[in-house]
C-alpha cells in the first residue's frame, strides 16, 4: 500500500477517534476497525491519538473565522483540462504551472478553482496565485518531484539573512505562493506526498549543497485557508506561513518518519492573527513551532508573531516538542493561546526555545489543558544550542521572555520533572503555573530551574525554590484565569 493509498485509508479513522462515543455503533465501528487492520497488518503501525476531553463534547470553539470567504469562484476546472496525467511516472509540473497562469486571469471575477481528480499526479514546484482554490478529490495525490531541478532555487528569507540550512539561497518550496490574498488549499481526503526520502539522505550524508524546500511556504500574503487533506513526507518543514496574516490550519493530517530531519509540522513565522486546529502531527521535530527570524536578520526584519492561537494538536515526536516557541524567535512572538493539547512518545510537551545573541521577546503565552504520556521532559524552558546564521551575531543581544501562562498539565510516564533555565544576563520572570500533575516510574521529581522568577500552585511533584508560591489572595498568579489572549 503505498503511502497516498494510507493516507486515504486513515483519515476517516482519526475523525472518528476524536470522539469514538457519539454513536451508538461505536462498539461496532471499532469491531470492524479491528478486522480491516487483521486485513492490513502488512502496513506501518502509525497510532491514532486525539486529545479526549469535556470542550469536544460541548463543541469546541473555532478561530477559523479569521480566514473571509469572499465571492464564489467563477470558474472551475480540472488539472486534466491542462494536459495532466494521474499515473505517478508522468510529470505534470507543466500542467499545473499552466494551469495556474490561465486561471489567474478570473481573480478580479472571485478567481477560480483547480481540481486534482483521483490519481497520482507527479509534479515539481508551482506557485499559487490570488483568489485560487487547490482542490484534491478523494484518492488524488500530488507527488513531489525527485529532482532537485523541479525545485528552484530562491533567495533567502530578509529574516534569516541565508538558507537555514547553508549559506545562499534555498530551494522553493514544492507549493508556494509569495504576495497573494484569497488562497485555499483543500479537499476531500486528498494527500500531498514530499516523497522527502531523497532530500533527507542529502542531509544525513552531507552532501546537501542548498537548503531543503518546504511541502507548502506562503510568503507575504494574508486570508489563507489549509484545511481537510493529508501532508506526508516533506523535505523540510511541512507546512510554512511566513510574513502572513489571517492563517488558517486545520482538520490536517501531518505524517513523516519519526526520524527524518527537521520536518517540523506547521511553523508560523512572523506572521500575525494565525489560527491552528484540530491536527494530528507526527514527525522528526516539533508538532507546531512559533518563529519570527533569525539571530541579527530577525532583529532588522522586525517581523514579530503575534495573535496566535494552536488548539486540539495531538501527536508524537521521539526527539522534540509538542509545541515550541522559537528558537528563532528573533522578531519577538507575543499572544500566543495554546490549549487542548495532547503529546505522546515525545520529547517535551512544550519548549521555549531561544539563545544568546536572538535578541527578540517571548511574551504573553498562554497555555492550558495538556495531557501527555511517556514523555521524557514535560515543560522545558532551553538554551545555548550556539546555532546562529553567521559569526556577526551579536552576543550581547539577548531574548527578553515574560508572562508565561501554563495550567491544567496532566503527564504520565514522564521521565522529569520540568526544566526551566533562562539566559546568563537575563531573568525570565512572570512565569505562571497553575495546576500540574506530573507521574512516571523512577521520574526525577526535582525540578530544575535557573534564571527564571514567577509563581507555581497545586504542582506535583513540588516546584524548585525559584518559583514561590505565596499564601495570599493577592498573587497575581493565582488570580489567573486563563481564559486567553
Amino acid at each position: 500500500m503505498s503511502t497516498c493509498d494510507m493516507a486515504v485509508y486513515i483519515r476517516p479513522w482519526v475523525q472518528f477517534f476524536k470522539n469514538p462515543w457519539r454513536s451508538s455503533w461505536a462498539v461496532l465501528c471499532i469491531a470492524l476497525a479491528l478486522l480491516v487492520l487483521t486485513w492490513t497488518h502488512a502496513m506501518p503501525a502509525w497510532p491514532i491519538r486525539f486529545m479526549p476531553g469535556s470542550s469536544e463534547a460541548v463543541g469546541p470553539s473555532s478561530c477559523s473565522d479569521l480566514y473571509q470567504l469572499g465571492r464564489p469562484r467563477k470558474v472551475v476546472s480540472s488539472i486534466k483540462e491542462f494536459g495532466g496525467v494521474g499515473d505517478g511516472i508522468t510529470s505534470n509540473t507543466e500542467a499545473f504551472r499552466k494551469a495556474v497562469k490561465q486561471l489567474s486571469k478570473h481573480g478580479a471575477d472571485g478567481g477560480a478553482q483547480l481540481n486534482v481528480p483521483f490519481g497520482r499526479w507527479l509534479t515539481g514546484s508551482f506557485n499559487l496565485t490570488s483568489h485560487f482554490t487547490l482542490f484534491l478529490e478523494e484518492g488524488a495525490c500530488i507527488l513531489g518531484s525527485q529532482d532537485p531541478q523541479d525545485w528552484p532555487l530562491i533567495e533567502p528569507l530578509p529574516s534569516y539573512g541565508r538558507g537555514r540550512e547553508r549559506l545562499g539561497p534555498r530551494h522553493i518550496s514544492l507549493i508556494h505562493g509569495n504576495g497573494l490574498t484569497d488562497v485555499v488549499i483543500t479537499g476531500n481526503n486528498g494527500s500531498i506526498d514530499g516523497q522527502g526520502r531523497m532530500w533527507w539522505e542529502l542531509w544525513w550524508n552531507r552532501t546537501l549543497n542548498y537548503t531543503r524546500g518546504h511541502l507548502v511556504e506562503i510568503m507575504n500574503s494574508n486570508n489563507i485557508l489549509i484545511s481537510n487533506l493529508t501532508f506526508i513526507n516533506s523535505p523540510f518543514w511541512t507546512i510554512h506561513p511566513v510574513y502572513c496574516s489571517n492563517v488558517v490550519i486545520k482538520n490536517m493530517i501531518i505524517r513523516a518518519p519519526l526520524n527524518s530531519p527537521n520536518t517540523d509540522g506547521i511553523d508560523p513565522d512572523s506572521s500575525t492573527n494565525v489560527c491552528i486546529e484540530d491536527c494530528y502531527i507526527e514527525s522528526g521535530d516539533d508538532l507546531v513551532a512559533i518563529k519570527s527570524g533569525w539571530d541579527q536578520y530577525g532583529i532588522k526584519t522586525a517581523r514579530p508573531s503575534s495573535i496566535i492561537t494552536v488548539q486540539r494538536i495531538s501527536g508524537t515526536t521521539p526527539t522534540c516538542s509538542g509545541i515550541g516557541i522559537g528558537s528563532e524567535m528573533s522578531g519577538g512572538v507575543s499572544n500566543i493561546l495554546i490549549r487542548d493539547l495532547h503529546v505522546y512518545n515525545s520529547s517535551s510537551a512544550l519548549r521555549v526555545k531561544s539563545d544568546r545573541g536572538r535578541g527578540g521577546y517571548i511574551t504573553n503565552v498562554t497555555v492550558t489543558n495538556i495531557t501527555m504520556e511517556h514523555v521524557k521532559i514535560p515543560i522545558r524552558f532551553s538554551r545555548g544550542a550556539n546555532d546562529h546564521p553567521d559569526q556577526n551575531f551579536d552576543p550581547k543581544a539577548l531574548p527578553k521572555v515574560s508572562n508565561i501562562y501554563i495550567s491544567n498539565v496532566v503527564g504520565e510516564g514522564v521521565k522529569r520533572a520540568p526544566v526551566l533555565e533562562g539566559i546568563d544576563g537575563t531573568v525570565y520572570e512572570g512565569i505562571c503555573i497553575q495546576n500540574v500533575s506530573l507521574k512516571g516510574d523512577k521520574m526525577k521529581e526535582k525540578w530544575q530551574c535557573e534564571l527564571v522568577k514567577g509563581e507555581v500552585y497545586d504542582a506535583f511533584p513540588n516546584p524548585c525554590d525559584q518559583l514561590v508560591s505565596r499564601n495570599t489572595s493577592f498573587s497575581w498568579c493565582r488570580n489567573q484565569q486563563f481564559l486567553g489572549r
